[in-house]
């Protein structure tokens, strides 16, 4: 498998959530146990025929890793959120690698699996750097949240009455520095995975143009989509909670969006029917994939992944014709 094969690219986004269910722990068992089920609705993918790259968040994950942080920094040196994402990205990798490795050996199906530790270019003059607006990490005090802000130079927040976050930014996706490898390797035939927790931010540095880390949150779906733009994928996923996306959500005038064209979702976005914290830059990720040339987008969830290839189920979006 050292050349291309002829297989359409598809791009998987999940999030960081899928791997822990609501009321677990999220130690290795949950994670382990939840990986194998999503993977087990990723191969409808590979019995199509495509090509596979999967992308995931890691917001609970390196929120445990911010915690630890905040319990250990006494005894252990702390380390900065760019080294957290690469950890979560080798952790999360190991994790969907050993399921896919053993759905693959189940079904007698000889494909490889590799995990990218991912880098994604973002530009130091970002505007997200001069407005964090990202809460990440543990629930301080108020007392707590202000020392760090002098002593670390947090920007801090009270999280909706729930205790004192740090912020931080949200910076937007460039370009995702390892794209050729992944490409290459998915065209070989490789399941890929990829930029994991939006992939580690990093910047050109002033002096000498040399990369560096900087410490920022980007959004799995966004780098999703520029990613799934770079390597040619034909087809982008974003897996979510909910099967479809709808308008008028938790309203009584509620509807799901079942196929939609580029132009009619733009509308959509225009009426502020998306919002931010939620399905907004999973819209957003999509629509930009579809603008930068990509054939088709597909909203929903792991259960019913299979359905929704079959046109059944699904929020399906259609580029330019």
């Amino acid at each position: 498998m050292s050349e291309a094969n002829g297989r359409p690219i598809v791009l998987v986004a999940m999030g960081g959530h899928a791997f822990i269910q609501r009321g677990e722990k999220g130690d290795i068992h949950d994670h382990e146990k939840n990986a194998v089920g999503i993977c087990a609705s990723l191969m409808t993918l590979i019995e199509r025929d495509y090509n596979l790259v999967v992308t995931h968040g890691n917001g609970p994950q390196v929120g445990n890793l911010l915690l630890q942080n905040e319990l250990t920094q006494d005894n252990v040196p702390s380390m900065p959120l760019d080294v957290l994402v690469a950890n979560t990205e080798g952790f999360l990798g190991y994790v969907l690698q050993q399921a896919l490795l053993n759905h693959l050996r189940g079904r007698q199906i000889k494909r490889y699996v590799v995990t990218m530790i991912t880098q994604v270019l973002v530009e130091r003059d970002d505007p997200a750097f001069q407005h964090p607006s990202k809460p990440i990490g543990p629930f301080l005090t108020r007392e707590q949240a202000e020392e760090r802000r002098d002593r670390l130079g947090w920007k801090i927040l009270d999280d909706a009455g729930r205790g004192w976050r740090r912020l931080v930014a949200s910076p937007r996706p460039v370009r995702v520095v390892q794209r050729f490898m992944i490409r290459d390797s998915a065209r070989a035939g490789h399941i890929v995975v990829a930029c994991g927790g939006g992939g580690i931010p990093i910047v050109r540095r002033q002096a000498d143009n040399d990369y560096e880390g900087i410490e920022a949150v980007i959004d799995k779906d966004l780098t999703s989509s520029v990613l799934a733009a770079e390597i040619g994928a034909e087809l982008l996923i974003i897996l979510t909670d909910v099967p479809q996306v709808y308008v008028h959500y938790g309203k009584p005038e509620q509807k799901a969006l079942g196929a939609v064209t580029l132009e009619e979702i733009e509308g959509l976005q225009a009426e502020g029917h998306f919002a931010k914290g939620s399905m907004g830059p999973k819209v957003e990720a999509i629509v930009n994939f579809l603008k930068a040339g990509g054939k088709r987008g597909l909203i929903t969830s792991p259960a019913r992944l299979a359905d929704a290839m079959d046109g059944r189920a699904g929020t399906h979006f259609i580029g330019k014709i």
